[in-house]
């Protein structure tokens, strides 16, 4: 590696291109044990998008168990998780083109055990499969009903049939996590109502199963509105274990017919919010110990817990972040990610402590030099607070800066809104900083990972808190002189789309901003989202239509007239949770005003991109896009985006 070269921060040559980011590599996700084998679900941007279950057995070679050409996915909630479970060496999973439930015994093709139905209409997520019955418990939805929101409900389905499935629990607005006890004798799950999400509260029951399926005396565990209960699990030994934010952290507890113990109080979260089905932060060792992936200040830590003593032990510091833990045979498995290495299924031995890389997401052979590392910030925001986020500094092996100049700052606003920054190995973050640009992905008030009051920071303050937060972060980094200025951009997807749009809108910080299907009118968003958010607001802003005023006055669309900079908007034609047409009012209403402004619509992408192509031509037109605005010359032959009024 000779001398480093001298060129202006953001227009550094890398080789960390887009079409690495899009390409090359694969996401892994919702890992399953089936006695000494591993299976996953795999999602491959380079083939359209699809997302096949791969199995690696006890010989350690691996291959794909669904069909070629399968797309392993389920829309229940829009968002899906939870699409297949395995049990004997039989996979059962969720075909996303029908939507149909099929069963796939080894060496068989898969045959169907739900029926088809118009419009995908009836949808199946977070499987268990109950072997002593033959039947498959499992979160059903029902849009058959036309005119009226999808029906929820736990369901059964004959493993060896074809049927719709019978209902066997029903009430409440939404369900998830059937887990049925060791013996088979009983069934635990979660349910809430409109207008709370999962995280904000809902309710863990637990009942007998009969011979047929259905639930005999049912009876409430734990939770209510105002406490969120996560991931219910039946220990080995038939002891019922879940996690609580009733002390405003997501803590581990179990119960035993009496009031819930809990097992390690601490201010960390044992709990993550349940955007997907099948998430999992803990799991049983054969010992009464539990493994337990906890996140403090943002970060996660693997750690074991005893019980009995009250224990919690570090056990492999590695890993920034830990998804899908799972234990069988005494070892766990789990999808881990590290701030310098691509994200991997993982199996641990916890007595010897050694780690076995069973699969990357990809193969990246890249010199370390070209690797920001993140580091943890807090600013002080509005009201007093303080508020977080993750660092990352421009690095290149190969380029230096000319002295005293600053470098661009992209300041990246989360979905969700409730979710958080990753600590892990984000290439698309690496693109960035590798070309000089600093990066600043901000944790803000709503955010999980800092407790439930943090989390609370955004009732009623959705479009205010988080601006302020993205705001006072930039602010923060200009004062301690590590950014330029004149050179602020924002950029976000989905509920950071919103956030983004808004702080280019009743904010004056930013320069230039990128919005990825975000939303531009909160009550259209209202009229036309799907069931799972369709109450979503009423805690993030105010209820509709009483506080129709907050509706309005958050809505970037109705305020263009204060935008006063570039944009660039992204979005899937086929998305069903921000749909196009917020976008395209938001561009009509920039081409009036005569704004620079560039719309990319995608053919085929629905809520959040997953072709190859896509995500490599999005990140190009952002870089371009921000290169144009900001007057510099991208290293990279880019295809050009069409701007207008530039």
């Amino acid at each position: 590696m000779g001398e480093a070269r001298m060129a202006p921060y953001g227009s550094w040559r890398s080789p960390i291109t887009a079409e690495l980011v899009a390409t090359g590599g694969t996401w892994l996700r919702h890992v399953m044990l089936d006695g000494d084998d591993v299976y996953w679900l795999e999602l491959r941007p380079a083939e359209g998008g699809r997302t096949t279950v791969v199995r690696l057995d006890r010989t350690g070679a691996s291959s794909d168990v669904s069909p070629p050409g399968a797309n392993v996915r389920t829309l229940v909630h829009e968002y899906g998780g939870g699409a297949a479970a395995v049990a004997d060496g039989t996979l059962y999973f969720s075909e996303f083109v029908d939507q149909r439930l099929y069963r796939q015994d080894p060496g068989a093709a898969p045959r169907p055990i739900s029926p088809e139905v118009p419009d995908r209409a009836l949808r199946y997520a977070d499987l268990a499969v109950d072997r002593g019955r033959g039947l498959l418990f499992c979160v059903r939805e029902d849009h058959r009903a036309a005119g009226h929101e999808a029906v929820n409900t736990i369901a059964v389905l004959d493993l060896d049939g074809v049927g719709e499935g019978r209902v066997v629990l029903a009430g409440h607005d939404f369900y998830s996590s059937p887990r049925l006890s060791p013996d088979g004798t009983r069934l635990a799950w979660l349910g809430w109502d409109h207008p709370n999400m999962p995280w904000d509260g809902c309710e863990l029951w637990a009942g007998e199963i009969a011979a047929d399926g259905s639930i005999v005396g049912a009876r409430l565990v734990a939770g209510g509105p105002e406490e969120s209960i996560y991931q219910p699990e039946w220990s080995p030994d038939g002891v019922l274990h879940f996690v609580s934010d009733r002390t405003g952290w997501w803590n581990l507890y179990r119960w035993r017919d009496g009031p819930a113990e809990p097992l390690y109080p601490a201010e960390a979260e044992f709990g993550r919010p349940q955007w997907l089905f099948g998430s999992s932060t803990y799991a049983f060792l054969g010992d009464k110990r539990i493994a337990c992936a906890d996140q403090v200040d943002g970060r996660d830590r693997l750690s074991l817990l005893d019980p009995g003593a009250g224990r919690l032990e570090p056990l492999d510091e590695r890993w920034s972040e830990i998804l899908y833990l799972r234990a069988a045979g005494g070892r766990l498995v789990f999808v881990g990610g590290s701030p310098t290495e691509p994200s991997a299924l993982v199996r641990l031995d916890p007595e010897s402590g050694r780690c076995e890389v069973l699969r990357r997401e990809r193969e990246l052979d890249l010199d370390p030099d070209y690797l920001s590392a993140p580091r943890a910030v807090e600013f002080p925001t509005e009201g007093g607070l303080t508020a977080h986020g993750l660092l990352y500094l421009p690095r290149n092996a190969d380029v230096a800066a000319p002295p005293l100049e600053r470098p661009p700052l992209l300041v990246k606003s989360h979905g969700g809104p409730t979710s958080a920054a990753s600590g892990a190995l984000e290439l698309e973050i690496q693109f960035w900083t590798s070309r000089g640009w600093a990066v600043l992905d901000v944790d803000y008030g709503g955010s999980t990972g800092h407790g439930r009051a943090y989390r609370r920071r955004l009732e009623g303050n959705w479009g205010v808190v988080d601006v302020d937060d993205c705001v006072n972060g930039a602010r923060h980094l200009v004062a301690q002189g590590l950014v330029d200025p004149e050179r602020l951009a924002i950029d976000g997807g989905s509920a950071g789309g919103y956030t983004t749009l808004c702080a280019l809108t009743f904010r004056d910080t930013f320069r230039a901003g990128a919005s990825y299907y975000g939303i531009g009118d909160l009550e259209a968003f209202v009229h036309d989202t799907h069931k799972f958010e369709s109450h979503y607001l009423e805690r993030l802003v105010g209820p509709y239509p009483e506080r129709i005023d907050l509706y309005r006055e958050r809505s970037p669309i109705r305020f263009v007239d204060r935008l006063s900079c570039p944009v660039i908007l992204f979005q899937g034609l086929e998305d069903a949770i921000v749909p196009p047409n917020q976008a395209e009012m938001m561009v009509e209403a920039l081409r009036a005003k005569r704004l620079p402004v560039a719309y990319l619509p995608f053919e085929g992408e629905q809520h959040g991109f997953r072709r190859a192509e896509t995500i490599r031509r999005a990140l190009e037109a952002e870089y371009y896009f921000f290169a144009r605005v900001f007057g510099f010359e991208p290293a990279d032959p880019i295809e050009p985006v069409p701007i207008e009024n530039i």
